[in-house]
């Protein structure tokens, strides 16, 4: 009979390890290069002929289930919009697991779920992994780490150091979700109305973005939010950006939660949002594109690149205007 937690053994390598794998893993992410089980995945990438991206992070979000996802689906995502707004196709990601002593089996089940329809959905194939047990309180109940794999096309430049005065700043949607999402759940604050993590993979909102017109630097506002993307964007460009407060997109439920609780919202995490820096001669081509994406429905141009000591601007809706400097800090910790 499988146990209903996980095990200590269940890390050891041996017998234990490899039915976990093979009831748990290999039943739901299972294909060729996967169930090959070898040390290394030999990935036939020969055939495509162009440059690779590469990328890798660490997932270790509390809660780990939460409105609009999980553990799983965020490290899915995360890696693939790391590797979309690089102009690359992702391909291949690798998965590796550190589990608590006594974990649910259900748990990992549901999390395991996840990342296979989010993988299947974004079309990455899930090629190589570890797993890893700790002892009970050695972490916090699972970390996963991914590293993905996407071939670029040659012809792109995209970087966050191609932003030039006059270029426009284009953001897919509206911002702040994922971040007071995982703080209302992780605090039990109890708030209301529609609070919903905006994690998704990117992949296929930006193919539609390429085809459409040129883009110089695409980002994904992560840890830190729209701003402190921004900044870092501004830093490598050299450039001063000048940001609209009344076109940046906002649902009410969060910018309610955010007065609640007195956060600003261009700080708070994204996981499902892009902003793109493009030529104004595309800007409006750009937009439509992404409009007719579901992923992009909500998109707006929200600035501008400028002539000004780097830096990102905001104009207020009073008519005044502001400095967002870089976060300077953890404004909420552990979102991803």
């Amino acid at each position: 009979m499988q146990n209903k937690k996980v095990i200590l053994s269940d890390g050891s390598g041996g017998k234990s390890t490899h039915n976990l794998i093979k009831n748990i893993f290999l039943k739901k992410l299972g294909n060729p290069i996967l169930n090959r089980a070898d040390d290394s995945a030999c990935l036939p990438l020969t055939t495509y002929r162009l440059p690779l991206c590469f990328t890798t992070d660490s997932y270790v979000v509390k809660p780990i289930f939460f409105p609009g996802g999980d553990i799983g689906k965020l490290s899915i995502c995360g890696t693939i919009n790391d590797l979309a707004v690089m102009g690359a196709k992702p391909l291949y990601i690798s998965l590796a697991f550190i589990i608590e002593d006594g974990f649910e089996i259900e748990k990992l089940k549901e999390i395991v779920s996840s990342i296979a329809e989010t993988s299947k959905k974004a079309g990455v194939e899930i090629v190589c992994g570890d797993t890893k047990v700790v002892e009970k309180d050695a972490c916090d109940e699972i970390f996963i780490n991914t590293s993905g794999i996407g071939i670029a096309n040659n012809k792109l430049n995209i970087s966050g150091h191609n932003a030039r005065p006059g270029d426009i700043v284009i953001i897919s949607g509206t911002i702040a979700e994922h971040g007071i999402a995982v703080l209302n759940a992780r605090q039990e604050l109890g708030l209301t109305g529609y609070l919903k993590s905006d994690v998704a993979p990117l992949n296929n909102l930006v193919e539609k973005m390429l085809k459409a017109g040129k883009i110089y630097v695409m980002r994904d506002p992560t840890r830190g939010g729209l701003a402190t993307t921004l900044n870092e964007i501004a830093e490598q460009s050299n450039v001063g950006i000048e940001l609209e407060e009344q076109k940046i997109p906002i649902k009410k439920s969060v910018k309610v939660a955010c007065d609640i609780l007195g956060l600003d919202p261009l700080y708070v995490a994204n996981e499902g949002k892009l902003v793109a820096v493009v030529n104004e001669k595309n800007a409006q081509k750009i937009l439509s594109a992404m409009k007719k994406h579901t992923l992009g429905k909500n998109s707006e141009i929200i600035g501008k690149i400028i002539k000004k000591s780097k830096g990102v601007y905001l104009k207020t809706g009073i008519g005044g205007s502001r400095i967002l400097q870089m976060l300077d800090g953890d404004q909420l910790p552990r979102i991803c």
